[in-house]
């Protein structure tokens, strides 16, 4: 029977195009600006990840932007004209102030449609983070959830999905306000390297350091052996920017230790890349808490 609500969620996800189609998501795209050039967004320019993340290395500064209210209006609009109700899966308002949109949006429109339903979920994950999450979501729904189902289950979900990541230069993460300038001095200098996650609350929290780029993988691996409850099918999701090399050596400490899993892989997009830098590597799995 095909379902009366619509998925939506945006590219802070970092799942690639072809899934949301798979899937019917709708998916909301953020952008960002570069030497007055405006790249994704509804209608912006495009630039493939590795060209980015070339010019990251070269020195360029991109600033992102968030979604609008008007923006999501017009993703959301035409599902409540034909008689469809809405689940947001929105990217972290500890991050953005997209979810932000999200709401405001659904408040006006709900107004408007008073039949309709549309429910936005604060993931409170990021990059494939978010992706994971929204792909347990998906799964729900495809067993049958109704909307309110749903809605409740990726409510009790997102507090479980653990996000663990490791960047190779602090200057991006410094930039955003994410780390002090002394400590990413120091750091720099003394090539130690942070050990960071998302909290409870969405935001991105350093929580340890490691000395030197393969200790600091390591360490990921060891958070997911304290905290992961994964079962036979659950997937462990890597993001990365424009870094193969360590994450196959992830990989192969994950496998060392867990045996032969389910591991996706995927690009961390620009938006989330202008803050987090080229060389970050970021491990996400289902835990007994974040």
């Amino acid at each position: 029977m095909e379902r009366n609500y619509v998925l939506m969620t945006d590219t802070g996800s970092d799942l690639p195009d072809e899934y949301y189609a798979q899937h019917g998501i709708d998916c909301v795209p953020l952008g960002f600006t570069l030497n007055g050039v405006t790249y994704g967004g509804d209608g912006g320019e495009t630039m493939e990840v590795k060209k980015f993340y070339e010019l990251l290395r070269g020195g360029a500064l991109p600033k992102t932007f968030q979604a609008t209210p008007a923006q999501v209006m017009n993703h959301m609009q035409p599902y409540l004209e034909a008689g469809k109700d809405v689940l947001v899966l929105a990217f972290s308002s500890g991050l953005s102030g997209t979810c932000e949109s999200y709401r405001l949006a659904a408040k006006e429109l709900c107004e408007q449609y008073p039949d309709r339903k549309v429910y936005v979920v604060d993931s409170l994950c990021a990059s494939l983070g978010q992706g994971l999450f929204v792909d347990y979501v998906v799964k729900k729904v495809d067993a049958g959830a109704t909307i309110e189902e749903a809605r409740d289950y990726a409510e009790e979900l997102k507090g479980h999905i653990c996000h663990f990541f490791t960047v190779d230069d602090l200057f991006h993460l410094k930039r955003g306000g994410r780390v002090s300038g002394a400590t990413a001095a120091i750091g720099s200098l003394l090539k130690i390297k942070p050990v960071l996650h998302v909290d409870d609350e969405g935001h991105l929290i350093a929580i340890g350091k490691a000395m030197g780029r393969k200790k600091s993988i390591s360490a990921l691996v060891d958070k997911m052996a304290q905290l992961q409850t994964l079962g036979e099918n659950d997937p462990i999701y890597i993001s990365h920017g424009d870094c193969m090399e360590d994450v196959n050596y992830l990989i192969s400490l994950i496998q060392a230790r867990f045996g032969a899993r389910e591991i996706i892989v995927g690009e961390i997009g620009s938006v989330i890349g202008t803050h987090s830098g080229a060389g970050t590597v970021a491990l996400f799995f289902k835990g007994q808490h974040r």
